[in-house]
């Protein structure tokens, strides 16, 4: 993957409509630097939805998870990395906690978090998939195009790369 976000700017910032997300969210995984289109999922404190999305098959995608900004428990955890790397997501943003960073942090994969937090999430099963979802002053849309690197995250409707 060679691109850097702050380019991505430099060469499109007159010509393309991109958001640029607030810097609100860590970077967690091996890999720092990600794109690809993006799936969404609105849930709070339960990841029944996000290991359901994370067992499908995919090839360029980046999950966003508006968590609704919880602190109290973890969405992502390490197992949920292996199955998101082993099913070809590229990343995970989420609008939340995950736990096992240490571990996270030698995977290839790309995550945006944020914080970690040692308590699971609960099993119950509520969310909402493929909806707008907005956080760190970003309307994130199915099937748009996500970019992360150490820089920042930026959306557009449009590939930039």
């Amino acid at each position: 993957m060679t691109f850097s976000t702050a380019e991505l700017c430099d060469t499109y910032s007159g010509e393309h409509n991109f958001q640029i997300a607030d810097s609100l969210l860590m970077s967690f995984g091996g890999n720092i630097i990600f794109s690809g289109q993006i799936t969404t999922l609105k849930t709070f404190e339960d990841n029944v939805l996000i290991k359901t999305i994370l067992e499908e098959k995919v090839e360029n995608r980046v999950l966003v998870i508006d968590g609704g900004g919880s602190q109290r428990c973890a969405l992502i955890d390490a197992n949920l990395a292996v199955t998101a790397i082993n099913n070809g997501w590229q990343g995970i943003i989420i609008n939340g906690c995950i736990r096992n960073s240490a571990l996270i942090n030698t995977m290839a994969i790309g995550i945006r978090a944020l914080h970690a937090h040692p308590l699971k999430s609960h099993k119950k099963d509520h969310g909402d998939r493929d909806l707008l979802v907005s956080f760190a002053g970003v309307n994130f849309k199915k099937d748009h195009y996500l970019y992360a690197d150490n820089d920042g995250i930026i959306v557009s409707s449009t590939i930039l790369s």
